[in-house]
């Protein structure tokens, strides 16, 4: 029997039918798995209608889930944080008016619990009405607060090498300038010695030889100090429980004999549960340097005293040495204050070499810490010291 050929045509044109309809489900479904892997978050904004989708990885980068996100461009919106908002908005409008081909844009939204999430969102307007305006506009979210940590951690690593390499390059001028000056004035008395004619000034240039010799020697210990420091900060080690109160208490006994004599009071403020993770030998080779530092410039024309205090805030605690001496020009000098052989005070004392701030500074940021100066002349000095209160870390 003999099929009618309209029914096999009708059959074939069904089963490709058919085919066709599977093959673009197999294909949607092939873009909703390939989503899902890549952890692609993505929104559909019916502009007009004020309604957007969010599909469920979207959700799942702010750590929710189902209905917990509502149905609507506002729901999203009011989770962007506020120093980002205005960029948002500007960067949203700037596509749906047409002035951007593309938007794209990186901010920061409000997870599920509070936290903030660094997210890259793109997206396009695909439908306008007649008057040009955006009917729809679809898009993508995805997460890159690990990769914004690593380009911040980048960042910073590449201003620590930068400002370490600046660092060394001075002190590596300070070296050259200081040992060659010793050098060129050891050959200088060598060639007078040579010319000299009697025993009388051979002995007095053999003494010029020894006071350049001591002023060497106190160079070369000196530089041996900073890298002594700048090799040890490496090892960082800051496990030590400090009990700030009892450390500056230490300190300032030590300084007894020395605040006596130039009548210079300490007030240690602090208090008794005042605490700090920290290096204790370099923590009370600081207060050492500043408080001696206090009574040595002093005003004798003043009651004299020395303050110890300090403030609070989360992560930081603040440690407040101020005395009322004789002070620094810091309009005069601010770029000169921690550097090496460097002396403001306009005094004609033998034992200022203008080394302890800049081995004061060396320590201070081997603590990871921060030094800075605030200072009036006659009318006295404050250096602020800031640290972490970091914890303890374990002992590998």
């Amino acid at each position: 029997m003999k099929l009618p050929i309209l029914n096999l045509i009708n059959s074939k044109s069904t089963k490709k039918k058919d085919n066709k309809a599977l093959s673009v489900l197999d294909e949607a479904r092939k873009h909703e798995i390939a989503l899902e892997i890549s952890n692609v978050g993505v929104w559909d904004w019916s502009i007009q209608e004020k309604k957007s989708f969010f599909s469920e990885e979207l959700k799942n980068i702010i750590n929710l889930s189902g209905n917990e996100l509502r149905d609507e461009p506002q729901a999203w919106r009011e989770r962007v944080h506020p120093d980002d908002f205005d960029n948002y908005v500007s960067k949203v409008y700037g596509h749906l008016s047409g002035e951007d081909e593309l938007y794209e844009h990186e901010y920061r939204v409000r997870c599920k619990h509070g936290n903030y999430k660094w997210v890259l969102a793109k997206g396009k307007v695909i439908e306008r009405d007649a008057n040009n305006e955006p009917v729809r506009a679809i898009g993508t979210v995805i997460d890159i607060t690990n990769i914004k940590k690593r380009k911040d951690l980048v960042a910073k690593n590449l201003q620590i090498i930068s400002s370490e390499n600046k660092r060394l390059q001075n002190f590596t001028h300070i070296v050259s300038h200081n040992l060659k000056t010793h050098i060129g004035n050891f050959k200088n008395i060598l060639e007078f010695y040579d010319e000299a004619q009697d025993a009388s000034e051979k002995e007095e240039l053999i003494g010029h030889l020894r006071s350049i010799s001591e002023s060497l020697t106190t160079t070369i210990v000196d530089l041996d100090d900073i890298i002594s420091i700048k090799s040890k900060a490496d090892l960082n080690q800051c496990n030590e429980h400090i009990n700030l109160q009892q450390s500056i208490d230490k300190i300032t006994d030590s300084l007894k004999l020395d605040s006596t004599k130039n009548e210079v009071t300490i007030n240690n403020t602090l208090r008794a549960d005042e605490t700090l993770y920290s290096n204790r030998s370099y923590l009370e080779s600081v207060f050492y340097n500043i408080i001696s530092n206090g009574i040595k410039y002093a005003d004798p024309n003043k009651k004299s005293q020395i303050t110890i205090q300090s403030t609070h805030n989360k992560d930081t605690i603040k440690i407040l040495i101020s005395d009322n001496g004789i002070g620094i020009d810091t309009s005069k000098y601010k770029d000169q204050l921690f550097d090496m052989y460097q002396t403001f005070h306009g005094t004609d004392r033998k034992d200022s070499r203008g080394i302890g701030l800049y081995i004061t500074k060396t320590q201070v940021e081997a603590l990871n810490g921060k030094i800075e100066l605030e200072s009036k002349l006659n009318e006295g000095t404050t250096f602020i010291l800031t640290f972490n209160k970091q914890q303890p870390r374990a002992v590998e």
